[in-house]
């Protein structure tokens, strides 16, 4: 099948070259055709059955789950972003876990006065940024909420994803109108750019922004005049205080760092733990095997002015992984380990910025209420996420309560906040800045009110 798409997206880039308009792929040469085509097609969507629609979502979860390795690698490839492995388990993890039709539940009141019914119903046209940390996910996980909603997508991919982007997005066209829908509901252009995207955010018939990627994007849709969610960047923190189970915390929290080299962004970003259990942590960090503990201030200088600069992560080595940074400052890092990690003051750059790279920095405070302040201070407002390792239930609740991340981990690694090893569904746009949180069909709907006075009241 991967063959045939390639020979598909080949044939719609040379009808576009020439000046042609591409047809059920759903790739355009310009924004306002790839808008107005999406259009179209979603008025004729939205007139279909949520028996159909669902038909719709099932067809997409099956193109998941048919391509997940090859557009993981694509991915790899073409980003130098990530670990394939765990590409695959995202995108599987989407097509398990992403809520179709069965997300819009209605609500009914009856009383003296009638029957008042609230439904769920779609936007229209969506017009959707994603981003090249999570690019299949995205697109899919997307795909799958916005039109079990009934909604029509344009998606604006980031450039530096464009190939794998285009194949996905013509994956999910074909896999549409081969279940029964129209062609042409999720539409992008050939060439991502700026300008195609400010198309895309300005053009009338959008009628819903949704941005997945960092604070420029958000502020950008944030300001367009229009209804926008906004899930934007996060620094999660990773507090363990003196009850944890640290043994256990050592592992989960190198395995939630290590996920897709450190690229989503619930991903432990940082810890810090109590002075009283910081060094049983390292030693247990160091023990598990899977961790280098970096303790040679030397190395450590050579790898903040490789990955930082101007306190700006270096493009080049996020999400890769600890070998290719640690090899480059000329550590020599084992293949079973999966994240560098080094103890710094808390004020030290790798702390105070999210690098998307499977390198840990580690603050030791004195007791739980420095942590908490220290966490809180270090999420930056952000309100994305937060682990925490703890058996004391008072410290759990006072740090949930304080901190008011949208996504707050207890004892396990950050992935099981998206449902993976935790209950709930998973989602790759978490709408921290914005409140929507965790996005699902539900949230790219539009509440209306039916109301039926003075009839209908049976009780």
């Amino acid at each position: 099948m991967a063959g045939d798409v390639d020979v598909l997206v080949r044939q719609v880039m040379e009808k576009l070259q020439n000046g042609g308009k591409a047809g059920s792929a759903g790739i355009f040469k310009n924004m306002n055709d790839a808008v107005e085509a999406c259009a179209r097609a979603q008025k004729e969507y939205v007139k279909l059955s949520l028996t159909a629609r669902s038909r719709v979502i099932d067809a997409i979860r099956k193109v998941i789950y048919d391509n997940a390795e090859e557009l993981s690698r694509l991915t790899v490839e073409e980003t130098k972003m990530g670990n394939y492995e765990d590409k695959i388990a995202k995108n599987r993890l989407v097509a398990d876990k992403t809520p179709g039709v069965e997300d819009l539940k209605s609500e009914a009141m009856t009383g003296d006065s009638g029957l008042t019914l609230i439904e769920l119903s779609p936007f229209g046209v969506i017009g959707a940024i994603t981003p090249t940390t999570n690019p299949t996910e995205t697109l899919f996980c997307n795909s799958i909420g916005m039109l079990a909603a009934g909604n029509g997508v344009v998606f604006s991919p980031h450039p530096t994803a464009k190939m794998v982007s285009l194949k996905t997005i013509t994956l999910i066209n074909r896999a549409i109108t081969a279940s029964g829908a129209p062609a042409n509901l999720v539409t992008a252009v050939e060439n991502p750019t700026l300008e195609q995207t400010n198309a895309m955010v300005s053009h009338p018939k959008v009628n819903l922004l949704v941005a997945t990627g960092g604070p420029g994007v958000v502020r950008a849709v944030l300001s367009s005049g229009k209804k926008a969610i906004g899930a934007g960047a996060g620094n999660p923190p990773a507090v363990i205080d003196e009850s944890a189970n640290i043994e256990k915390a050592a592992v989960d929290i190198i395995r939630g760092c290590s996920f897709d080299y450190n690229l989503p962004c619930v991903a432990e970003k940082e810890v810090i733990v109590e002075e009283k259990v910081a060094d049983y942590l390292l030693f247990c960090m160091k023990g598990s095997g899977l961790a280098h503990i970096i303790e040679d201030r030397s190395a450590l200088r050579r790898l903040e002015e490789l990955l930082l600069a101007a306190d700006t992560p270096n493009k080049n080595f996020i999400g890769r992984s600890p070998q290719v940074i640690g090899e480059s400052v000329g550590l020599r890092v084992d293949e079973k380990i999966k994240v560098l990690c080094m103890e710094v003051p808390f004020e030290h750059p790798f702390v105070q910025h999210e690098l998307m790279m499977p390198v840990l920095p580690i603050v030791r405070v004195k007791d739980f209420d420095e942590a908490m302040k220290k966490a809180i201070e270090v999420e930056h407002g952000y309100r994305h996420t937060a682990i925490m390792h703890s058996r004391n239930v008072e410290h759990l609740s006072a740090m949930a309560k304080a901190i008011q991340t949208t996504i707050f981990v207890k004892n396990a690694p950050s992935y099981a906040g998206i449902g993976v090893g935790g209950e709930g569904h998973t989602t790759f746009t978490i709408a921290g800045p914005t409140g929507e949180g965790l996005t699902s069909a539900k949230t790219f709907t539009r509440k209306r009110r039916c109301v039926l006075a003075d009839s209908f009241n049976i009780r």
